[in-house]
């Protein structure tokens, strides 16, 4: 039997690997996988090949219909009429909404990337069934993220 568990890395998996240890499960039959951390940004621009679902195009569009719409009824009264100035307005609006989430999707990137830990996933072999209960509670109780239990069949 293999119980596999994640974990965030951190003195609780220190203390769950020693008490396996304590629990007559060889140092031999526990496996620590260490996963490596995404170190470069995302892209902010998809290409036809690479697209993460976040858009710089729809705050720009929103404001750009906006101030457009700003524009037109304004432009009345303004000097130069409605079509100049809603097309200001729509220009304005376009480049102050892409500036915006652009610097948005840009803090929040590095904001998720210094605050992300290494996760760790341990794998527990063990050949006795009565063990693998006592293995699955002692992951639990020092905080794993996931458990599963794989029978190699």
């Amino acid at each position: 039997m293999y119980i596999i568990a994640g974990f965030d890395y951190s003195a609780s998996l220190e203390v769950a690997l020693t008490e396996l240890m304590e629990n007559d499960i060889s140092q031999s039959d526990i496996l620590a996988l260490p996963l490596d951390k995404l170190t470069e940004a995302p892209r902010l621009f998809d290409s036809i090949h690479y697209a993460d679902g976040t858009s710089l195009v729809d705050m720009a569009g929103i404001l750009g219909c906006i101030f457009m719409l700003l524009g037109s009824i304004y432009g009345f009264i303004l000097e130069w009429g409605p079509i100049i100035w809603a097309l200001i307005g729509l220009a304005i609006g376009l480049v102050s909404g892409f500036l915006i989430k652009w610097l948005y999707l840009k803090t929040k990137y590095k904001r998720s990337f210094s605050k992300s830990k290494t996760e760790v996933f341990l794998i527990v072999y063990t050949k006795e069934m009565t063990k693998v209960q006592k293995i699955k509670e002692i992951l639990w109780q020092h905080n794993a993220q996931g458990l599963t239990v794989y029978s190699g069949h």
